[in-house]
């Protein structure tokens, strides 16, 4: 099911795939009405929705931004929200009772309806962050041509966490506890936090740890070392939660890979000219600020590139 709305140059069409218990939406932004080359979008962890944003603080667009963008270079995306989340809301009844092999269960939902509503699409996944670590999962997946994972831990995410907490000289009050915390979950063990600092609380809520013990399972450089199709790593040298060590990680573990380092660019895809955090952390809750120069044109020129042998 579909329908569709043309703005001048572009196509926006409303999809919907199949979920657990209900449909799970989409927007597919296309310079044609049957484009060649198609993104499907995963967004990172958390209530994202698939403009890129979350009530958590974030409202920087950066999806909606990358879908206008890339259809101004002839490539379509399809933006999701996750399952049980704003428009998928209906597609589970618990969004935190997930695993990333049930999103990537998603992916292939999303996959199956491009399909249908396109002529021979060539499919590409990006994943953003924790969408990263789906997209790797769900790489070996037939429809999918190619791949490109932006801001993604090259470690599992329990020690990514590790690094992030340490990182941060305002965590030192809370670091014994979430590096315990922590070690727990990685061994599948469910850990009250009740009496601890509101931030761990929050962060290791019990409805979570579900989610995280099965996440901290995964290991991207594992995983990106067996794909066999073409990869695109991006990474921005101002993102403060991975590092520019992580995408030399991914791509050593996956020498074919290509490997793009964009200067003064954040997690959110935004421009940033320093180290200082709040300068950093501003730029998340910009809509209006454009992506950073560069990550379209890396994006366009890797898949152009790669198309050439499709």
């Amino acid at each position: 099911m579909a329908h569709f709305i043309m703005h001048k140059n572009t196509y926006e069409t409303f999809l919907q795939a199949q979920g657990p218990q209900g449909s799970l939406q989409g927007i597919l932004l296309s310079p044609y009405p049957n484009p060649k080359n198609v993104i499907l979008i995963i967004p990172g962890s958390g209530p994202t929705d698939r403009d890129g944003n979350n009530p958590l603080g974030v409202n920087a667009s950066t999806y909606r931004l990358l879908a206008e963008n890339m259809a101004l270079n002839d490539i379509a995306t399809l933006r999701v929200d996750k399952r049980g989340m704003f428009a998928s809301s209906a597609a589970v009844t618990d969004t935190n009772a997930v695993t990333i092999n049930d999103y990537v269960e998603d992916v292939r939902s999303w996959i199956t309806v491009l399909k249908q509503h396109l002529e021979s699409p060539c499919i590409w996944l990006l994943g953003h962050s924790e969408g990263g670590i789906v997209a790797l999962a769900a790489a070996e997946e037939r429809d999918v041509y190619g791949l490109i994972v932006v801001a993604t831990p090259s470690s599992p995410l329990g020690e990514v966490l590790r690094y992030q907490f340490k990182a941060n000289q305002e965590n030192a009050i809370l670091l014994d506890d979430a590096l315990f915390v922590i070690n727990e979950l990685e061994h599948n063990r469910r850990t009250n936090v009740q009496n601890m600092h509101p931030a761990l609380q929050r962060i290791f809520h019990p409805a979570v740890q579900g989610f995280l013990m099965d996440i901290f399972s995964f290991n991207p450089s594992h995983l990106i070392a067996r794909i066999t199709k073409p990869v695109l790593i991006l990474q921005g040298q101002r993102v403060l939660q991975v590092t520019e060590n992580d995408a030399r990680k991914l791509k050593s573990a996956n020498p074919k890979s290509t490997l793009v380092l964009l200067p003064d660019v954040n997690h959110v895809l935004k421009e940033v000219h320093s180290a200082d955090r709040c300068e950093n952390n501003s730029a998340y809750t910009n809509a209006s600020l454009p992506l950073a120069p560069g990550v379209v044109d890396a994006i366009t020129e890797f898949m152009t590139h790669n198309a050439l042998r499709h």
